[in-house]
């Protein structure tokens, strides 16, 4: 359930990555030495506001995220509130907005273009336009994208004097991007988004929430009221469809979110990015100082907001690897329950919720085994996680971490109860139903005593190594040693089911795995019930 590298790398056209040792010597400049317009831009707004408030300034103008402290954007996906930080629909519909009101209000101040032209057509020509260009601005990555033939699509339909805002209008935009890119349908960018967007349009085509969101005519307070009510549904309806998508890919998912977005969303639409905008005007003549304090006042304070609603008990909601059984099940139901608009729409909710049972019943793994051999996390008594290597770096702790739906919870193998650890090797026992079981795993390239070391081996049920073990080395379950590591890739082991589940599969000749070093290994990745043959 982890980040497949090799496939996204293949997508980016990335043919190897590694690591240089040693100083390293600029011969010449790669193409042009002047900084590009969307780096001068960052730099420009990060020079008037710091830290990482300055960062999600930078972030609004360019779609630049690097100067957001990774607390920070912690915090911010913990409290619901990351979709900020990517330039999506909000900023778009802002950006769009704007240029559309400033451009029909400049042109009706003539009356004689506000009685002849077409003023409505050429705001939303100037909107498309802005949108356009603020998307190739920030790098036009698929949300944007997305976003951007969205709105153009709005436009054009306003512009023929059609309902713009409906389901066809989704159908559309994501047909466009997957026929430029065909292999976001998998990735977790286009899913939120798109489900997102979807959500939002099947609940405002709802008769009953039409109903009580509608603007009508009635006092400031009550259509504030309203104005809120809506805000809170469409927040929860979006945190409902996103959630299960969060949760296969990240395994955790933000509670708090909607509650969050009542706040958040109106403070950047409104507040925020309006005042950045000014501020960039002003500062064409030198007079943008005032505008750059207020707009860091209110990024501060959307931090603030972040921080304080990710520090709540229970913020966040944590899984492990979801079956991919369970994850279709929930899409398949969330769609029809989202295209059908009869009642037959109820239907859906039964897929959801046996995929969504399915999802919280499976238990984390008792094992996971990284595809190298040197990390191994392992579930003690209860829901109390270990790692194998005390020095493991943070990558290490969040990957496994994530995987066993365990948050800031993975302490030291030396710690766990029933463990004896020295520095070159573990040895634990661990309780499962009414078995004990005993696991060895090396943690150091040194060599250890020949007989202590197989007869270590002989009494365990299952050894783990990032080297090649040697044939006398016979573990009574599993070994897991290079060898075996390099065929199957990482491992996932229940100890009360039995079962192990690996990386690689055997026969899969997808082209990132036929690039790779060990295509020949892959395309022979025992089935698990070969493993466990071969190890008695």
């Amino acid at each position: 359930g982890g980040y497949d590298f090799a496939r996204a790398a293949w997508f980016l056209g990335i043919g190897a990555t590694g690591s240089a040792m040693g100083a390293v010597t600029h011969l010449e400049p790669a193409g042009s030495s002047e900084p590009t317009l969307r780096e001068r831009l960052s730099a420009h707004v990060r020079s008037k506001i710091e830290g990482s408030a300055g960062g999600i300034a930078a972030a609004f103008a360019s779609g630049d995220r690097g100067g957001i402290s990774a607390e920070d954007e912690e915090s911010m996906r913990a409290s619901g509130l990351t979709h900020l930080l990517s330039i999506s629909g909000l900023h778009i519909t802002a950006v769009v907005a704007a240029a559309m009101f400033m451009t029909l209000r400049l042109l009706a101040l003539s009356p004689w273009l506000a009685l002849r032209a077409p003023l409505l057509i050429v705001s939303a020509g100037v909107g498309a336009l802005a949108g356009i260009g603020y998307t190739l601005l920030t790098g036009a990555e698929v949300p944007t994208v997305r976003s951007c033939i969205a709105a153009v699509l709005v436009l054009i339909g306003l512009a023929m004097g059609r309902e713009a805002i409906t389901l066809r209008l989704v159908a559309t935009g994501a047909l466009i991007v997957l026929l430029l890119w065909p292999e976001s349908v998998i990735g977790p960018s286009f899913q939120l988004s798109f489900a997102a967007i979807a959500a939002i349009v099947a609940l405002h085509e709802h008769p009953w929430v039409q109903k009580v969101t509608m603007r009508r005519e009635e006092g400031l307070m009550a259509g504030f009221g309203r104005g809120l009510l809506s805000l809170l549904i469409t927040g929860i309806a979006v945190e409902v469809a996103l959630a299960p998508i969060a949760l296969f890919h990240f395994h955790k998912s933000g509670l708090y979110g909607a509650l969050a977005n009542i706040v958040a969303i109106p403070l950047t639409t409104f507040v925020v990015m309006p005042l950045e905008a000014l501020a960039l005007l002003f500062d064409s003549v030198g007079a943008g100082a005032p505008f750059w304090w207020l707009t860091g006042q209110s990024l501060e304070l959307l931090l603030w907001l972040s921080r304080t609603v990710a520090a709540l008990p229970g913020a966040v909601a944590a899984l492990p690897s979801v079956p991919a059984g369970a994850f279709a099940l929930i899409i398949v139901g969330g769609l029809w329950a989202i295209i059908w608009k009869s009642r037959v729409r109820a239907a859906g909710l039964v897929p959801v919720a046996i995929g969504m049972i399915w999802a919280v019943m499976t238990p984390a793994p008792d094992i996971l085994v990284t595809g190298d051999g040197k990390h191994m996390a392992l579930r003690g008594a209860g829901d109390d996680f270990a790692l194998l290597r005390p020095r493991a770096g943070d990558y290490v702790r969040d990957t496994l971490g994530e995987g066993l739906g365990a948050i800031d919870m993975l302490s030291d193998l030396d710690v766990l109860p029933g463990a004896d650890c020295g520095r070159d090797m573990c040895i634990v026992s661990v309780k499962r139903d009414d078995r004990i079981w005993r696991i060895a795993a090396t943690r150091s390239g040194y060599f250890l005593p020949w007989e202590p070391f197989i007869a270590a081996c002989t009494s365990a049920d299952i050894i783990i190594s990032d080297r090649k073990l040697p044939a006398k080395c016979t573990a009574r379950w599993l070994k897991a040693d290079r060898d075996l590591l390099r065929q199957t890739g990482g491992l996932a082991i229940g100890l009360s089911s039995g079962t192990v589940r690996m990386v690689n599969r055997a026969g899969d000749r997808h082209p990132w795995v036929l690039a790779s070093g060990e295509q020949s290994l892959r395309h022979t990745a025992p089935n698990p019930t070969e493993i466990r043959q071969r190890s008695h």
